[in-house]
């Protein structure tokens, strides 16, 4: 009888203790979470993991201070540490339990603003290593104050900087899928970690910086709010942010959505009727179009997810599906500098093309660009070295590539979008608009017949430039390009599908 009584005091003991960390028995926590509008961790991990998926690991983990704190106010107080982590399925409905398994990370601010103390970072470390020996993708809530200093019970460091977190967290890159999502404040380590991610989704109430605002200050930087330290809207501008969410809700499922795209196939697809794209295209070369238009009717429905629209936002870059089958996509945006290529939208898709070659995701390229952008403010911008950056990412691309040329394909940047050259791509082809020479027409032109323009005035001078770069235009057109074998060919814009599919193999 003693025995039984024993055991039944150990299950009690045992399911009190996992109480202790649930929401549960943190209701003047939880209450004060929910009154900002946020969710806490374990409401994320819900609606994050499939359902009775998760496996924890470092549960019972609580602060190292026990000797500054009593037993009861540590587990009470600092839960787990202040870090969720453990195994779990994510989208095991649309892809299946063995390309489900994920590694999931998720920063927990009621416990000590979030922050990183001694046990917390040996459980993100104790997952890092689990996501490298099974090669499992990572997803990582990063919401947290930084470094810990209060941890008193350590005493074999002096500035425990001796941790192997970032070592692996950045040791990953190439190997496994890396989602950071944020949501408030993301300070110091923390964000060290969020901007070494693949992918980085954050909520309009981010504020995400390498230090905060006791940092900033004790070093003589000045006295500074959370808010006013990298706010969301400077980040969207600047890159660290891909992509932009308006709350926790829709930041979880985006970074499902992203996952997906390194899941694999889906079956279930449908897209809008070809003959449109003919539509979108303007018949005068001198008007714009909605590139995302054209993007959207292009692409399996609902399957186009953009990255970092506000940074670079001469080309487009992003993840849509061809059939089911995910593929990166990058595309000039002609509204912007006509799609001349800047240094930032340079960088921007030479990253997004690394990405697609780490993770084997074929690429589409639409191209419609006047080439580089030129001038004096560009060269201060770093154009050199960031173009030649975007001809080194799309030379190294080990996976598929078809470049489809809309309608302007000149000069350097033409090339750069074509991966380095036309002869790089598995398939290159134009639309029947489609126009291409070393140069822009018009600069062509000026510069190939400045002496008989020179000799012309008014009327006379127009009227001569006009019918040169007529000439140009018709021996530069698509049908040209293609007989001289510079392309592959030049198809119709409703089989653009067709050709992207068969040219790569998506079968």
């Amino acid at each position: 009888m003693s025995d039984k009584n024993s055991d039944h005091k150990s299950i009690s003991s045992f399911q009190h203790r996992v109480e202790q960390s649930l929401d549960e028995n943190r209701t003047v926590d939880v209450e004060k979470r929910h009154s900002k509008g946020y969710r806490t961790a374990r409401e994320n991990l819900g609606d994050l993991v499939d359902a009775d998926s998760f496996i924890e690991y470092g549960q019972f983990a609580v602060a190292a201070q026990r000797n500054r704190r009593s037993e009861e106010d540590l587990k009470a107080k600092t839960a787990a540490d202040g870090v969720i982590t453990g195994l779990a399925r994510i989208n095991a409905d649309l892809f299946g339990s063995g390309q489900a398994q994920a590694v999931v990370i998720i920063n927990d601010y009621m416990t000590l603003a979030g922050t990183q103390g001694f046990f917390h970072h040996k459980k993100i470390d104790r997952m890092l290593e689990v996501a490298t020996e099974k090669t499992l993708p990572v997803i990582m809530y990063t919401e947290g104050g930084g470094g810990r200093p209060g941890d008193t019970d350590v005493t074999t460091q002096i500035a425990g900087l001796d941790i192997t977190t970032w070592l692996v967290w950045s040791q990953l890159a190439g190997v496994v899928p890396r989602i950071a999502v944020n949501n408030g404040y993301c300070f110091a380590g923390n964000a060290a970690l969020f901007g070494g991610a693949d992918i980085r989704i954050a909520t309009q109430s981010s504020c995400i910086g390498m230090a905060g605002p006791a940092m900033i200050e004790g070093g003589g930087l000045g006295s500074f709010k959370p808010e006013q330290i990298g706010p969301a809207e400077v980040h969207t501008k600047n890159g660290v942010i891909d992509i932009l969410a308006a709350d926790e809700v829709e930041a979880t499922a985006l970074a499902k959505q992203v996952l997906g795209y390194f899941q694999g196939r889906v079956g279930d697809w449908s897209a809008a009727d070809q003959s449109l794209l003919q539509g979108i295209m303007p018949e005068d070369r001198r008007y714009t179009y909605d590139i995302r238009k054209l993007v959207n009717v292009l692409a399996d429905k609902g399957s186009f997810l953009e990255l970092q629209p506000e940074y670079g936002t001469t080309i487009i870059i992003g993840f849509v599906r061809i059939e089911g089958h995910p593929c990166g996509l990058i595309a000039n945006d002609n509204r912007v500098l006509g799609g001349a290529i800047d240094g930032d939208s340079a960088a921007k898709a030479a990253g997004f093309l690394r990405l697609c070659s780490q993770f084997a995701l074929p690429v589409v390229s639409l191209c419609d660009t006047p080439g580089f952008m030129v001038g004096p403010a560009s060269e201060e911008s770093g154009a050199a070295r960031k173009m030649a950056d975007l001809f080194t990412a799309g030379a190294n691309l080990s996976s598929p590539l078809v470049c489809i040329f809309l309608r302007k394909a000149y000069g350097l940047g033409a090339m750069g979008m074509a991966g380095s050259s036309f002869k790089k791509p598995a398939y290159s082809a134009a639309w029947p608009m489609g126009e291409f020479g070393g140069m822009g027409l018009e600069g062509a032109v000026k510069l190939g017949f400045k002496k008989e323009l020179e000799e012309l005035e008014g009327e006379a001078r127009e009227a001569l430039f006009n019918e040169l770069v007529a000439k140009m235009y018709e021996s530069g057109r698509a049908a040209e390009a293609a007989a001289f074998l510079e392309i592959d060919g030049v198809i119709n814009p409703q089989d653009t599908r067709a050709v992207i599919v068969n040219s790569i193999g998506l079968h």
